[in-house]
């Protein structure tokens, strides 16, 4: 891959049997300069003939479909030929499912400009972004090819969670981990709290602790996790315990046991 590759246009391709959503996004997206609209189908059964022919950057591709649904069109392909994934549908029943797949985003009919600029955005983001990537790998070989071939390849760096998913009425959002100033536990669920907002996510403090960074969060109760870049002061109480107060002057309680290790992630001494 060179540096005119990774500029390229994002190659997309379209798959809708209903011809009025399926124009639409055609003409969004063809007034795009940095994108390229390879293909338009109105079946499953097409599209993966033109997927096989074609490999392409992001695919909008409906759930529904006559003889071949969306979900086993992408089984078929495989993900080096479909790039990223973004369903369409009218209806959010299959909205879990789709992430499941590890679709990009879930986008509902009839959609709004402003909807399909953020997805969009998102695309062009994931794409670039993996270009870029292996581009980096390209080089690093090319390099590593030069060095000994005894010098051994340190183990691959784990991933962690980037962004929630926060199934709402009509629709679904995301929020960026990044963007979480604590979690607490509620019940079988987890209240996330961004400043003044507070998201309900259907899973355990314990399932989400664990797709967490560690370098970044750092459960401090029982019941509580904290993004270790919002704690702004420490104050001591009684008993070991502490009182650890946030940016936005949120005060959370730290419990003796938790204190080690948030203080090796503060830094303190």
């Amino acid at each position: 891959m060179s540096l005119s590759t990774e500029s390229a246009p994002i190659r997309v391709l379209l798959v809708d049997p209903e011809r009025s959503p399926r124009q639409r996004l055609s003409a969004r997206l063809g007034a795009d300069p940095e994108v390229e609209v390879v293909g338009e189908c109105v079946s499953g059964s097409e599209a993966l003939q033109l997927l096989r022919r074609q490999p392409v950057d992001v695919v909008f591709i409906d759930v529904e479909m006559p003889g071949m649904d969306g979900f086993q069109v992408l089984r078929e392909a495989g993900p080096a030929h479909t790039g990223a994934t973004i369903f369409v549908n009218a209806d959010d029943t299959y909205a879990l499912k789709a992430f499941e797949a590890h679709a990009l985003d879930y986008l509902l009919k009839p959609f709004e400009d402003e909807r399909l600029t953020q997805v969009l955005a998102r695309a062009k983001a994931h794409v670039r972004g993996g270009r870029i990537q292996t581009l980096a790998r390209q080089l690093a070989g090319l390099v590593g090819s030069a060095r000994s071939a005894a010098t051994p390849t340190p183990p691959p760096a784990p991933r962690y969670l980037e962004r929630l998913v926060l199934k709402e009425v009509g629709r679904m959002a995301f929020l960026s981990v990044s963007e979480v100033d604590w979690l607490e536990a509620e019940d079988y669920y987890v209240q996330a709290h961004v400043g003044c907002q507070t998201h309900l996510l259907r899973q355990s403090l314990r399932e989400l602790e664990a797709q967490l960074d560690p370098r970044q969060f750092v459960r401090i109760h029982r019941s509580t996790i904290v993004n270790a870049r919002r704690v702004r002061e420490m104050r001591p109480l009684f008993h070991g315990e502490y009182q650890v107060i946030l940016g936005n002057g949120t005060s959370l309680k730290l419990s003796r046991g938790y204190r080690e290790r948030l203080d090796a992630l503060l830094g303190v001494a």
